[in-house]
C-alpha cells in the first residue's frame, strides 16, 4: 500500500484522515505466473495497482491464432481494461500474469465512493490517465512512422525496466516485430557497445 500511496502523493497530497479512509478501499490480491487477472468477455470489475511482478494484456489474432501485446505493466504501474473498468462492459481483451505478481485491487462501486469522497483524486486518476493516454499516442506515431529498429531502441529507451524483466518474445509482440529481429538487434547494438 505504501508504494501506492508515495505514486499519488507525487501528484496530489492527502490528508491523514483521506489516506486511511483510502487504505480502506483496496484488498491485496496475488497471481500466480500464467493465472489470469481478466479474460475476454469478462467485465472488469477492478482497477488495478502493481505492486510487484509483471503483467501482460493482450487480445489473439484470429487469423493466426498469435497474441498481440497491447501493454506491459510491472511494479508501480496499473493494469486494468480502461473502457470495460468504466463502462462495466465486456473486456476486448485478457489480462494475464507473467509472473508471480502482487496487486492491489479497488472495485468500481469503491472506487466511485473514493472519488466522490476524496475530491483530490479525480485529478490523480486524470494525470494518470492523461499518461497513459499520451503512451498509447506515441505508440501510434511509433507504429506507423518509425522502422522496426527505431521502435525497438525507442521502448529500451523509454522503458528501460521492462526492457530487463520483461522475456524478449513479448516486447517483440509490443512493438509488432519477430523476436528473431530483436535477437539481431541486440548482437548489432552489442558488437557496436
Amino acid at each position: 500500500m505504501e508504494t501506492l500511496i508515495k505514486n499519488i502523493s507525487q501528484h496530489v497530497r492527502l490528508s491523514p484522515e483521506e489516506i486511511s479512509g483510502f487504505k480502506n478501499l483496496w484488498t491485496e490480491k496475488t497471481l500466480e505466473k500464467g493465472e489470469f487477472l481478466l479474460r475476454n468477455g469478462d467485465i472488469c470489475r477492478y482497477d488495478n495497482y502493481v505492486v510487484s511482478g509483471a503483467l501482460k494484456a493482450f487480445c489473439i489474432n484470429p487469423e493466426n491464432g498469435n497474441e498481440e501485446i497491447l501493454f506491459l505493466a510491472i511494479d508501480d504501474w496499473w493494469a486494468t481494461d480502461i473502457h470495460s473498468f468504466s463502462r462495466q462492459k465486456a473486456s476486448m481483451y485478457n489480462i494475464q500474469a507473467i509472473e508471480k505478481t502482487t496487486l492491489l485491487q479497488i472495485s468500481y462501486s469503491s472506487f466511485q465512493k473514493l472519488l466522490q469522497e476524496i475530491p483530490s483524486l479525480e485529478r490523480y486518476f486524470r494525470i494518470i490517465l492523461e499518461g497513459y493516454l499520451g503512451t498509447l499516442e506515441k505508440r501510434i506515431v511509433f507504429n506507423n512512422m518509425y522502422k522496426a529498429e527505431q521502435k525497438y531502441l525507442y521502448f529500451l529507451e523509454s522503458y528501460p525496466d521492462i526492457a530487463a524483466k520483461v522475456p524478449q518474445y513479448l516486447i517483440a509482440s509490443y512493438l509488432g516485430v519477430s523476436a528473431e529481429f530483436i535477437s539481431r538487434i541486440k548482437k548489432k547494438k552489442n558488437k557496436s557497445s
